[in-house]
């Protein structure tokens, strides 16, 4: 799994489901692609489950999404696989932590490694032939198994 970051600009006070994006704040998909956070969208909604009252009340639980096609970060090749691969909206959620930034800091993580993953392109698989010695142990353990049922039949059954 490729190393992800992301770079936040310093935290600003106020309500924190709505908080402002900098325009220096970015998710560092690999080394080539940097998307600002400004082009992610951001919902914290309640945890699921049992947990009494801090999971019932708290917005804990992050969901973030990417919309590609409206993207001014990506390349058309990278538009055009991401849409191949993905689809259209690109989506993470994080619940496991109690606090709603850690669960963003994982949400970003996942997300970012969607997308990476997304656009890695795949190197083709060149057909290779099977080895000298892959045959003769496959002949050879073919034989052993035909061997084996041969000894079960009974002697009547050889003529």
């Amino acid at each position: 799994m490729s190393e992800v970051s992301v770079v936040h600009a310093p935290e600003r006070t106020g309500c924190p489901y709505a908080r402002p994006v900098a325009a220096d704040d970015v998710l560092q998909v690999h080394r080539g692609l940097a998307i600002p956070l400004a082009e992610v969208e951001w919902r914290a909604t309640t945890s699921g489950g049992p947990g009494g009252q801090h999971a019932n009340r708290t917005l804990s639980r992050v969901e973030v999404s990417f919309d590609v096609e409206a993207s001014a970060t990506l390349g058309p090749r990278q538009r055009a696989r991401l849409l191949e691969r993905v689809g259209p909206v690109v989506r993470a959620a994080a619940s496991e932590s109690r606090s709603q930034s850690r669960n963003r800091e994982l949400a970003l993580a996942r997300l970012a490694t969607k997308i990476d993953d997304g656009l890695r392109v795949r190197a083709a698989r060149t057909p290779t032939r099977p080895t000298a010695g892959s045959q003769r142990r496959r002949v050879e353990a073919k034989r052993r198994r035909g061997e084996t049922k041969r000894r079960r039949r009974t002697s009547g059954e050889d003529e």
